[in-house]
């Protein structure tokens, strides 16, 4: 019942506004605490008729310091905002490799007056405001170890000085993927690598996250892998091979290539028989076929990383189907449905036809048609109750 609630309220609220034409806020930013070197991002939106602008306004915590306007590439290119003016406003204020000065109040400002940003003409309407706080904290000091062994691989974070506030817990992250969780309270946290795919770069977070959190970085040669071994496309049809690593260091090149049985492999570069084209990244790479040969396309494709440590290869299984393959399924249906059809017909024929010679009467000597046994009977029948009436 209260998400319906909410939503019928906000339903009111827009239009309200939107009749009586004053800009107001139906989002407002949140206040965040985060630490340093980390990002964070603001969001609000409002409405009214016409469609109100949206200002960002930036007050630090030094004592004489005022609201200044925020624009999009300050602070070295390290603020960034993105606005849409559509059925209402909508902004969003996002500031990367956060430092303590980056601490204060956030305001963001909405309003449709004509005049709101006229050089000597006050505006019939003050700017709406909304504020949110960003507290940016200074990390603990996290030590780390990485031990290395030919079997497995240890990592290790410890917190260099108690914090004051007590620790809940240890999360260890590769990229977006929870490796491990625990909520023990200790200052250090360990966790083991196993698996081949033993480099790239892991996170070791303190819980909650404002307790602490460091990067380790486990460097080794990289590790591509593939979704699936086999691809599947039509003839004609637009066809994407992919290949991934999140290997540390990052790959600094990738390289394609198609198998030829006998011969060397064929190098893949952009442009290649003017169907195909290559797009790459440090994390993955694509190969893009357009307009898939049955004939030139089917086959094994390699991809290949390289990085400072080494390399590693995949490989993908290309089958191109005929654009007519979806439709053999079909046509044995019909198939053998007319099949079906023909055989009945035959049956019902050959029955028709052996009716017809059993229900044919019987020829006599002279070829004339004999009688029936049953119109005999009566005959006789019918003869003999004459002769009883004529005594």
């Amino acid at each position: 019942m209260g998400a319906p609630l909410l939503w019928l309220l906000a339903a009111v609220l827009l239009c309200a506004r939107a009749a009586s034409g004053t800009a107001g806020f139906i989002k407002s930013p949140l206040s965040k605490k985060t630490l340093v070197e980390d990002s964070v991002e603001l969001h609000c939106e409002a409405i009214g008729r016409p469609i109100p602008e949206i200002q960002w306004w930036f007050e630090g915590n030094e004592p004489n310091e005022t609201f200044s306007q925020l624009w999009d590439g300050a602070r070295q290119d390290r603020i960034r905002i993105h606005a849409t003016y559509n059925e209402h406003s909508t902004s969003t204020v996002f500031i990367s490799n956060l430092t303590i000065s980056d601490s204060g109040t956030y305001e963001c400002r909405a309003s449709n007056d004509p005049d709101r940003n006229h050089l000597w003409k006050s505006p019939k309407v003050k700017w709406v405001r909304s504020q949110a706080n960003i507290i940016v904290i200074e990390r603990n000091n996290i030590w780390t170890a990485i031990d290395v062994s030919s079997h497995r691989t240890l990592l290790t974070c410890k917190l260099k000085e108690a914090i004051s506030a007590p620790i809940e817990g240890h999360r260890w992250l590769k990229g977006d993927k929870v490796l491990k969780e625990d909520k023990s309270d200790s200052l250090t946290t360990e966790y083991e690598v196993v698996s081949d795919d033993r480099s790239g770069e892991y996170q070791c977070i303190f819980l909650p996250e404002l307790a602490g959190k460091a990067d380790v970085q486990v460097k080794g040669p990289p590790k591509v892998y593939i979704n699936k071994k086999s691809e599947y496309g039509n003839e004609g049809d637009s066809i994407v091979l992919t290949c991934k690593s999140s290997s540390y260091p990052s790959i600094e090149q990738w390289k394609w290539y198609k198998e030829n049985e006998g011969e060397a492999n064929m190098i893949l570069v952009n442009d290649t028989e003017g169907r195909m084209s290559i797009i790459s990244t440090p994390e993955k790479t694509e190969l893009h076929i357009n307009s898939a040969d049955i004939k030139e396309d089917p086959g094994k494709y390699i991809c290949n990383g390289t990085n400072s440590e080494g390399s590693d290869t995949a490989v993908i299984t290309l089958k191109v189907r005929s654009r007519l393959a979806a439709l053999w399924p079909f046509l044995g249906i019909v198939a053998e449905v007319l099949i079906l059809v023909i055989i009945i017909f035959i049956y019902e024929r050959r029955r028709r036809t052996d009716d017809i010679v059993e229900a044919e009467p019987p020829r006599d000597e002279d070829g004339g048609a004999a009688p029936l046994k049953a119109s005999s009977a009566v005959n006789e029948k019918g003869s003999n109750i004459r002769q009883r009436n004529s005594n």
